[in-house]
């Protein structure tokens, strides 16, 4: 059973972009099938996360302290250059504001733990990848709603500690409960572990298909400015996270984990956050990230993993 639940799962995180694209536009033509999961959109992103916990050990961070330099330029791309394209971008093709919030919420998230998968695929340097979406994550506790109100904050009021509680009951007791049951409950986990990838990838599939629903009208007459963004957004930020680490010497391996750590969003947070702190429509601007990241993150791990590491793969490997 577990090897028939992995071979499954695979499956549909291999055509993962496919599926999610397919419901996306179910979604646009029968709004009603899916336009349900919008108030759930918060608990569902925490069994999420929950499920994170329970893959993450406590070795997990010890790059944190064996490899700190790497970590902290990591983190810096992260959270430094997400956040200004989206600023800027939002400056350079004028949003409106409720959709510049949208954009905002993306850019101050931390790594979505797709990245992982999609650096495995690309022969990239998976522990690194781990341990940077772990560490963001706890950082956005902070981080986010700081961000988001030095940046949003331009286009519509932010309440910051309401931000701060929602990350918390969102990202930060759902995975302290997934490390802690995996830490105590390690055999009931172990059964479990076969199966997350493939609800976190229905779980994401409804969260998107769900935004999209009750934003149909929305996005059926948004102007092009806002595919625009989100397209130009995920692509630099993918360039900038391959040549920061180019520049740093962080290896290929490594640069290949942080083009697609700083790429890949967790714009499930900044969807639920969205719904729950401003308007629907601010919730847009994640759910299209959500369906462009995966195909584009498809794309470059598959082509990342054609191309050979080289010589020189990483440093840690000299």
């Amino acid at each position: 059973m577990p090897r028939l639940a992995h071979r499954f799962s695979a499956l549909v995180t291999r055509f993962m972009g496919a599926i999610i694209i397919a419901c996306s536009a179910l979604a646009l033509w029968r709004p009603g099938l899916f336009a349900w999961v919008a108030p759930h959109v918060a608990p569902l992103l925490g069994v999420i996360m929950f499920g994170m916990g329970m893959t993450l050990r406590w070795e997990d961070f010890s790059h944190v302290f064996l490899r700190p330099r790497d970590i902290v330029l990591g983190l810096a791309a992260q959270f430094g250059c997400m956040p200004l394209l989206a600023f800027l971008l939002c400056r350079l093709f004028r949003l409106p504001p409720d959709l510049a919030m949208g954009v905002i919420l993306v850019g101050t998230a931390p790594g979505g733990t797709a990245s992982n998968v999609l650096t495995f695929i690309a022969r990239g340097d998976v522990p690194y990848s781990v341990a940077l979406t772990a560490v963001a994550t706890f950082l956005s506790l902070g981080l986010m709603p700081l961000l988001t109100w030095l940046l949003g904050g331009v286009w519509v009021p932010v309440d910051v500690w309401g931000l701060f509680l929602s990350i918390v009951n969102i990202v930060l007791l759902p995975v302290l409960l997934g490390l802690t049951a995996h830490r105590f409950c390690r055999p009931l986990t172990q059964k479990a572990l076969p199966f997350l990838p493939l609800l976190s990838s229905l779980v994401i599939t409804l969260v998107v298909a769900g935004i999209i629903a009750v934003n149909a009208e929305r996005i059926l007459h948004a102007e092009a400015s806002v595919f625009l963004v989100v397209i130009v957004h995920n692509l630099l930020g993918l360039a900038l996270g391959y040549i920061l680490a180019r520049a740093w010497n962080l290896g290929e391996s490594r640069g290949r984990a942080l083009c697609l750590e700083v790429g890949t969003q967790n714009s499930g947070l900044a969807t639920a956050l969205a719904l729950t702190h401003f308007s629907p429509a601010s919730a847009i601007a994640g759910a299209l990230f959500s369906v462009w990241q995966n195909i584009s993150g498809a794309l470059l791990s598959n082509y990342f993993h054609t191309r050979p590491l080289g010589a020189a793969t990483t440093k840690e490997q000299a």
